[in-house]
Parts: C-alpha cells; structure tokens; sequence
C-alpha cells in the first residue's frame, strides 16, 4: 500500500487554513469548512492509498473548493487564502 503523501499535504493544507482562519478573524465557517473538507480530503486521500485509481472523493474535494475559492478570489483579487487553494492540488 502506497501512501498519498500529495493527498495527505492537501489535507494538512486545507485543515491548517480552516484552524488559521478563525484563530485570526474568529471565523467559526471557516473552521469547520476547513475541518469538514480537510476530513473529505483525508478520507479520499487514504481511500487513493488503498487503490489508486479510486480519485473520486478526493477529485470531488479539490474541485469544489477550486470552485469556491477561485470564485472568492475573482471577486476580491486576493491572493491568500483563496488563490493558494484554488490553485492548490
């Protein structure tokens, strides 16, 4: 079993940025956005372990927040957080 160690950054990534988010702005959104789709990504990620060619959690994941992120950085030309995730995976 190979492990995802692409997937298993993501989700460090995207955790770490939900946790940042209300640790500065007292976001509690943002805390359990990011918990909540940190978790998809953990699960898609250990599910990729188990069989790489099973990518639909984790495709799922990125692609909704490159969606929600890349629409929050259109409107507000901001780089952090939005650009770096959608840009992220």
């Amino acid at each position: 079993m190979a492990v995802d160690w692409v997937g298993l950054s993501y989700v460090l990534l995207v955790s770490s940025g939900g946790v940042v988010g209300y640790i500065k702005a007292g976001s509690v959104t943002s805390l359990v956005a990011g918990l909540l789709f940190g978790f998809l990504a953990g699960i898609g990620a250990y599910l990729e372990s188990l069989n790489p060619r099973n990518v639909w959690l984790s495709l799922g994941t990125s692609g909704t927040l490159a969606v929600v992120m890349g629409t929050r950085f259109l409107s507000s030309w901001k780089f952090m957080p939005a650009g770096l995730m959608a840009l992220a995976r």
